[in-house]
């Protein structure tokens, strides 16, 4: 017998059909014998309707101001989770499955005040331990806790894997099951690269580097807090015959297992390719290369919350002048700009310009410590292409590379080719 955490999400709940199909996903864990919690997210669409009627609201009421109480915001937000846990619930009642439904507050998870973009700070797993081993089964609503302040607050968009992996460390579960449309973490995205594979393993760091760099399969917090409790998680699909064989393995369900990097017997040099579209390119020219200039241009930028990434600095030959480049998401270049503009006495820039329609393409592979060549290896692949590249930034785990919009599709189908990704 195991205890066992199971998260579905928004397209694996987005109808009562696909409800019942969950429930039969849990009622095969229960008759295993397991301990089971489930976390669910909201009903596909359902978060984007609410949000909308947040944010219409105020024009609706003809209100001066486009702003609204971010805890009110949470208090409707939250409400799709739970319409789903209900449904789930009395879904497992029908099959004779003693569950209940649970609010993020009844547990409790409590968070920090953050409204909108609340961190877990703490779970209670006591008394959802104690049911399980009475065996009933817990039907959570993700994405939600609640603060200081004794309200309801929501993680964040994607906050129901954040959820699902902090109940598993909370309550000491054997593993974390995160089923979702796809049926495991590939080595490049399959729309792109049709010869992608599906990954057995991958380490907590190199999932991270995906999630964080493009890869949409699981929420880069989740996978942190997965690293940080060591909570082995599944990456499964919702959509297989939940009767199917092997479905119910405990040791080796299908999917893709993202673990600690010491239960990966045979590393890869390179696990695979990730990209991010929607990049854009600042830069400053003509800096004055002297103490405190990085600060007074990134620390107004961290402050309005724009998300620097690669930081490329070319010293003049005399060293008296710098010139300075950065990426953020295309979304954020106007604010950008309008920041940096109003900080150009103190920054000391002569000119400054943007570039939009970028894309970052990663090489990720926890291999790359212990060998050498990986970062040449792409280079010459790329030069051979014709495909050129703007900025570079590595890491121990991972290189990433700046190239213009259109070449994206193609330099992920080489790079993922020419580190034998193709290959079985």
């Amino acid at each position: 017998m195991a205890r066992i955490v199971m998260k579905f999400g928004g397209t694996s709940v987005a109808n009562l059909d696909r409800i019942y199909n969950v429930a039969r996903h849990v009622k095969r864990e229960v008759d295993a014998g397991h301990e089971v919690a489930v976390v669910v997210s909201a009903m596909s669409g359902k978060t984007n309707e609410l949000v909308d009627w947040v944010q219409n609201m105020p024009k609706v009421a003809g209100a001066a101001s486009p702003f609204y109480d971010a805890r009110e915001y949470d208090a409707v937000v939250a409400s799709g989770e739970q319409v789903t846990a209900g449904l789930l619930a009395i879904a497992l009642q029908s099959m004779d499955i003693n569950a209940r439904s649970w609010q993020g507050w009844q547990i409790p998870i409590k968070t920090d005040n953050a409204h909108g973009a609340a961190r877990i700070q703490e779970i209670d797993g006591t008394e959802i331990i104690r049911r399980m081993g009475e065996g009933q089964v817990a039907v959570v609503a993700g994405f939600q806790g609640i603060g200081p302040d004794n309200r309801i607050a929501t993680l964040g968009r994607g906050g129901s894997d954040t959820s699902a992996v902090a109940i598993a460390a909370g309550v000491k579960a054997d593993r974390c099951d995160i089923y979702t449309d796809v049926d495991g973490v590939y080595t490049t995205d399959p729309r792109i690269e049709p010869k992608a594979r599906r990954l057995k393993k991958i380490a907590f760091e190199e999932m991270l580097e995906m999630a964080s760099l493009g890869a949409k399969v699981l929420q880069v917090r989740s996978v942190e807090l997965a690293m940080v409790h060591k909570v082995r998680t599944f990456v499964r699909s919702s959509f297989e015959d939940p009767d199917a064989p092997g479905m119910g393995d405990l040791m080796n369900p299908p999917g893709t297992l993202i673990c600690d990097e010491e239960e990966i017997v045979e590393q890869e040099v390179v696990t695979g390719i990730a990209y991010a579209k929607d990049e854009a390119q600042i830069s400053l020219r003509r800096l004055a290369d002297r103490p405190g200039v990085s600060a007074a241009i990134f620390g107004p930028l961290a402050e309005s919350h724009i998300n620097v990434d690669m930081i490329v600095q070319n010293i003049s030959e005399d060293g008296s002048k710098t010139d300075m480049t950065f990426t953020v998401p295309s979304g954020d270049v106007d604010k950008a700009l309008a920041v940096l503009g109003s900080n150009k006495e103190k920054i000391g820039f002569d000119v400054v310009q943007s570039e939009k329609g970028l894309v970052k393409v990663s090489v990720i592979g926890i291999g790359m410590r212990s060998h050498a060549g990986v970062a040449a290896t792409a280079f010459r692949a790329l030069a051979e292409k014709g495909i050129n590249i703007k900025a570079i930034t590595t890491s121990e785990i991972k290189i990433s590379i700046l190239i213009d919009g259109p070449y994206a599709e193609l330099a992920v189908r080489t790079l993922h080719s020419c580190y034998g990704l193709d290959k079985n």
